[in-house]
């Protein structure tokens, strides 16, 4: 179980079954987050890798490291995403971190037929949608990106004398 994992069934079931005064058994101390700690009201916490921690008795010591550890815990955690927020921005810059894949290419064949269909006419975006299997966002947000690039093609070849010509 990570720290960071929000959902954690199994430490739910334990929450509610604890009452004050039992004592919770625990791997090591870096299995279980400040936050967890937080919801054990009167119930104390032994360690078995960490055979120095031991809350089962009044050891202000105890709470004193255990405190620093959630501490530093929380701390590395961060550490580590800012490091991954580094990493990421360094390899974008470098053109090597592209990002989530895209599902529709420009050879994607549901949203190509998707858009022949639209520029017909003949059905609505909801019956493309179906026929295609392509979400309405996906269809509206690629034909905004096709009609940009149109509008920005067309613009070049006015610029460069194109449409004058006569086949």
């Amino acid at each position: 179980m990570s720290e960071r994992t929000t959902n954690r069934p199994i430490l739910n079931v334990l929450l509610d079954k604890v009452s004050e005064g039992d004592i919770i058994v625990v791997h090591s101390l870096d299995r279980i987050s400040l936050t967890t700690v937080d919801l054990l009201q009167g119930v104390a916490l032994r360690s078995v890798k960490d055979f120095w921690f031991d809350m089962t008795d009044e050891n202000p010591f105890s709470e004193l490291l255990l405190t620093v550890l959630s501490g530093l815990s929380e701390y590395e955690r961060k550490m580590i995403r800012m490091r991954q927020q580094e990493c990421i921005t360094q390899a974008k810059f470098k053109g090597k971190f592209k990002g989530k894949v895209k599902k529709y290419t420009a050879e994607h064949p549901g949203m190509n037929h998707a858009i022949e269909l639209y520029e017909k006419g003949d059905s609505t975006v909801k019956e493309i949608c179906a026929i295609t299997k392509v979400s309405r966002s996906s269809f509206y947000r690629e034909l905004k990106k096709r009609e940009k690039n149109n509008a920005l093609v067309a613009k070049r070849r006015k610029c460069h004398g194109e449409f004058s010509r006569k086949s």
